[in-house]
């Protein structure tokens, strides 16, 4: 999991999102986040449904942001939560075993407690102020990201303000995994900025 591609519809510019998400992960996108905030949990489901579909012959897992009932109704492959979600005892107990469990650390004290919790992985977010993120509280910025990478033994995912001019120093500041959401949804081509990101955080060596 090196690039992780989070959903914002406003982002895709009013293209179809599922050929954006499709086309993300046809760049090297390796797994998805789907993200809705607005919408009803009738249309969450059916979206979360037909994500799957899509996403299935490419195996690449997909993560349901808060909604836990979606993320069962739809056999998502896991869920991702924030500090204010369900808590995690909960969640542990609703979910079928071998579930994904993602968890946002906005603070020191989030990073700590998290250790006391078996994670697939731990969200650094945001790590840049963004737009996209604004519920949020102070960014870590790369030495939060250090400090974090000291202080956890979750692979981390990074999220917030990533781009290609950023997204390599995050990488070598202990970042496991590059969340993407705007700088993805909205390029000309989702595939094109899924493949540059790629090879700005795994650039291939000139030949001797």
């Amino acid at each position: 999991m090196q690039l992780y591609l989070v959903t914002d519809e406003a982002a895709c510019l009013g293209r179809d999102i599922y050929w954006v998400v499709e086309e993300a992960v046809k760049g090297g996108v390796s797994m998805v986040q789907l993200r809705e905030k607005a919408l009803s949990t009738r249309a969450f489901l059916y979206r979360a449904q037909k994500m799957k579909e899509i996403l299935a012959p490419y195996k690449v897992p997909l993560i349901i942001n808060d909604r836990v009932d979606v993320a069962l109704a739809a056999n998502a492959d896991g869920v991702h939560i924030g500090q204010s979600d369900m808590p995690y005892e909960q969640l542990v107990g609703l979910l079928p075993p071998n579930k994904l469990i993602g968890l946002s650390a906005e603070k020191k004290d989030d990073v700590w407690e998290a250790e006391t919790m078996d994670l697939s992985y731990l969200a650094v977010s945001p790590l840049f102020a963004t737009p996209s993120k604004t519920d949020t509280l102070t960014p870590w910025g790369m030495e939060g990201l250090r400090w974090v990478r000291a202080n956890s033994r979750h692979p981390l995912v990074v999220i917030g303000g990533l781009n290609t001019t950023n997204a390599a120093e995050a990488r070598a500041q202990g970042a496991d995994s590059i969340a993407i959401i705007s700088c993805i949804c909205g390029a000309g081509s989702p595939r094109e900025m899924a493949r540059q990101l790629l090879q700005t955080m795994n650039p291939i060596p000139d030949n001797p």
